[in-house]
């Protein structure tokens, strides 16, 4: 099929008619009989993936068996709350969980060479490629949906990574973040090509080629909580992924003129229930915010730590001690080694000694907090020094003191311009 490519040069974005249009003319001349769809989970909510993936089931579901499996990676799995709530009225069962550490097979090995040559010998060894068996089911199509934007661990999200992470097995998903976290999420942030990429790319290129998948990418915001689709790129190749990274720089991505001295965050407690989402507030910010400066992330719904019990239990742990700490635990602790992704996430969450990190919680203790090496404060309280209500995206001035806020740290990333 020939590529699509829609973008919106108006504020409210495309309208329904042309993402309806663009998702039929995706299947003309194309005999279907059995279709994956993989879609994201909640946490990727403002990506418009539930609206695509729900017009891609009516569109299948009387002609062919549809199946659907959300690219989970390590999340918790989908409720049906949420699932009714992103994918509207598809039936609950039809919803399959992909189960990261049991679900999975290897599919072919990465080499040590090519992992330092990507990685500027920063990672040394070869790489399990492991992904959810049922990639292989006969599946006529896989209809990979999701949303590219600013990403910590790879740079710009989805496209393979929604396969070999959000599908991917305990080998891969941990190799993948370690990779990325050695390196250094700051030279990879918002950019193509990184070390990571090149890593799932290798994969796709050379364990998949087989299985034929349809990308469907979206470039979106969501000012006052209002999805705006503001790019669709669809194809079978590499070119959507380009081209939509090339929209989320324009969309995705904020400069800011100075260094914030103070950012607060807020986390929605629908979408954000623990710090391994959470941390998006630290990751997307901390080129941002002035040295000495300070991060206060509000999250009303954050519970625990790791969506994983095992991963949890490490960050519990170890705690958020810093980059070079993590690393010389990593070389020296059992653990961590056997959960490269969880070394990797606390590498990516402290700002190492920087910035100070404030978390202000309702449903976790401040003690829990602090043993994992943020400041503690209570959510309410906090609510009445910075009123988020009240606040608007961006620069305030809140009882004369200029903060700097986000509404959403999922959907960009802030970049003070002497970064750049």
């Amino acid at each position: 099929m020939d590529n699509i490519s829609l973008v919106s040069n108006n504020k409210r974005g495309l309208s329904q008619e042309q993402i309806n249009q663009a998702l039929i003319d995706s299947l003309k001349c194309k005999k279907l009989n059995k279709v994956l769809i993989v879609p994201p989970d909640f946490t990727r909510f403002h990506s418009n993936a539930g609206y695509i993936t729900n017009f891609y089931y009516h569109m299948l579901k009387d002609i062919a068996q549809v199946d659907i499996i959300p690219a989970l990676g390590t999340h918790a799995p989908m409720t049906q709350e949420e699932c009714e709530k992103m994918f509207g009225d598809i039936p609950y069962e039809k919803f399959i969980t992909h189960n990261w550490r049991e679900d999975v097979i290897t599919i072919g090995t990465v080499p040590e060479g090519f992992l330092r040559e990507i990685s500027e010998d920063t990672y040394t060894s070869a790489v399990e490629c492991q992904v959810n068996k049922i990639l292989f089911d006969n599946y006529d199509l896989v209809v990979s949906v999701g949303q590219v934007v600013p990403h910590e661990v790879i740079g710009m999200s989805n496209h393979s990574k929604n396969i070999f992470v959000g599908l991917g097995g305990s080998k891969i998903i941990n190799a993948s973040h370690m990779v990325g976290a050695l390196y250094g999420l700051e030279r990879m942030m918002g950019k193509d090509h990184t070390p990571t990429r090149k890593l799932l790319d290798y994969c796709l290129k050379n364990f998949l080629s087989n299985i034929n998948i349809l990308w469907v990418l979206t470039v979106t915001t969501a000012p006052q909580d209002e999805i705006i689709t503001h790019g669709l790129f669809i194809g079978e190749d590499r070119r959507p992924l380009e081209e939509a990274i090339e929209l989320a720089k324009v969309k995705n991505m904020d400069i800011v003129q100075k260094p914030i001295k103070k950012c607060v965050v807020y986390l929605d407690p629908k979408e954000f229930k623990s710090t391994w989402l959470g941390n998006k507030a630290v990751y997307r910010t901390r080129m941002a915010i002035a040295d000495g400066g300070e991060l206060i992330v509000l999250a009303p719904g954050v519970n625990t730590f790791g969506e994983d019990q095992e991963i949890d239990r490490l960050i519990r742990k170890y705690g958020y001690v810093g980059r070079e700490k993590v690393i010389t635990l990593f070389k020296e602790c059992d653990d961590l080694k056997n959960n490269m992704s969880a070394a990797a996430h606390l590498i990516h969450g402290s700002s190492d000694g920087r910035f100070g990190i404030t978390y202000a919680v309702d449903k976790i203790s401040k003690e829990e907090v602090e043993q994992v090496n943020y400041r503690a404060a209570d959510f309410n309280e906090m609510v009445e020094l910075y009123p988020y209500h009240n606040l608007k995206t961006g620069w305030n001035i809140v009882n004369g003191e200029e903060i700097y806020y986000i509404p959403n740290p999922a959907l960009g990333l802030w970049i003070e311009k002497g970064r750049l």
